[in-house]
């Protein structure tokens, strides 16, 4: 089978090389470089795979993203096509449960805040002065195996712990001591809300405007799951006024501005409409200027003192990276064998 890899790391690479030797594997850096021969794909979350990327490649047969989230797939044209897709499960629960205290701690220590504190030419332990977990309710969204190793974790900083989810089944509450309620309870008594929670249409924007101001006055909010689970704005707005106390984001509706500055993301978008057909570049322009929005609105969230972030990394461990490698090797195996293994539902 001809195979293209994007995304991947040079001891990717020799992984790949070495282990699916009686293939054609090849490695290239942008989508746009897959060639027409393309049989297997495997992308990871920044490859936004497209209807017009499937309609220019007829022979593509399977997609192994190496990645539980599946919102870079259009899964309704790859159905259609017949192109089978599989994907890689919990391989990173315990790693994205510990990345999301690492914020938690940042945001109740104010670490952020402590750091930048001398570099104003004085200090104040009155205003940088943090609170103990000890005794807080910790509201989880989302009861998968993430939100599940989160309530673990939560007990042994001795928090008390309220989740929501649409499914609840009570044998999960007793074995882990925690209580699900409604989504209006969780908001008003959690000091903490932790999103683990997968994107839908359910929710999309599950904290907004509406939800945030049902929050408890103050209220911390952490984010390592999809950006898109938060509507940006509303958030803003929310730490503007002091209704949320602080947030912890791993993730962003456009995460472009976690790695790179907003005027070199700004500069590369005049340059590529300078280069391109202005004609049709205009019919996308209102899409453009959402764009620029959310550009902006993130970038001033993130320039905040009280919100620490990472680029979307709460994943990146050595263990956690070592599983998607296998499992991904494993689905395209299976694929090749007739016997694939992992599929998207």
């Amino acid at each position: 089978m001809i195979i293209y890899f994007l995304e991947t790391e040079s001891s990717e690479q020799e992984f790949f090389s070495s282990r699916l030797e009686d293939h054609d594997v090849r490695f290239v850096a942008q989508l746009d470089e897959v060639g027409e021969d393309v049989e297997v794909l495997s992308v990871f979350i920044n490859t936004r795979v497209t209807p017009e990327f499937l309609s220019a490649h007829p022979g593509l047969r399977f997609i192994a993203t190496r990645s539980t989230a599946l919102d870079h797939l259009n899964l309704p044209v790859c159905h259609e096509r017949g192109i089978t897709v599989s994907y890689v499960p919990d391989y990173g629960y315990t790693t994205v449960a510990e990345h999301t205290f690492a914020l938690i701690l940042a945001l109740s220590r104010r670490l952020r805040e402590v750091m930048l504190s001398p570099k104003g030419g004085t200090f104040s332990y009155a205003a940088t002065r943090g609170f103990d977990l000890a005794g807080k309710t910790l509201g989880i969204i989302g009861m998968g195996r993430i939100g599940q190793r989160v309530a673990e974790l939560a007990h042994a900083f001795q928090m008390n712990v309220l989740a929501y989810d649409i499914d609840h089944p009570t044998k999960l509450e007793r074995a882990l001591d925690f209580t699900f309620v409604p989504l209006a309870e969780l908001l008003a008594k959690a000091h903490i809300i932790s999103l683990h929670a997968s994107l839908s249409a359910e929710t999309y924007h599950i904290l907004n405007r509406e939800t945030l101001a049902r929050c408890r006055e103050g209220v911390l909010i952490v984010n390592t799951a999809r950006g898109s689970l938060i509507d940006t704005q509303a958030l803003r707005e929310a730490l503007d006024s002091g209704q949320v106390g602080g947030a912890g984001l791993d993730v962003l509706q456009d995460e472009r501005v976690m790695r790179q500055s907003v005027s070199k993301i700004i500069a590369a978008d005049i340059i590529q409409h300078l280069r391109s057909d202005a004609l049709a570049y205009d019919a996308r322009d209102a899409d453009r200027l959402r764009e620029l929005e959310e550009l902006m609105l993130g970038d001033a969230v993130l320039a905040r003192s009280n919100v620490v972030f990472t680029p979307h990394v709460a994943f990146n461990s050595v263990e956690a990276m070592a599983r998607v490698l296998e499992v991904t090797l494993e689905n395209i195996h299976g694929f090749a064998t007739g016997q694939p293994v992992n599929l998207v539902p």
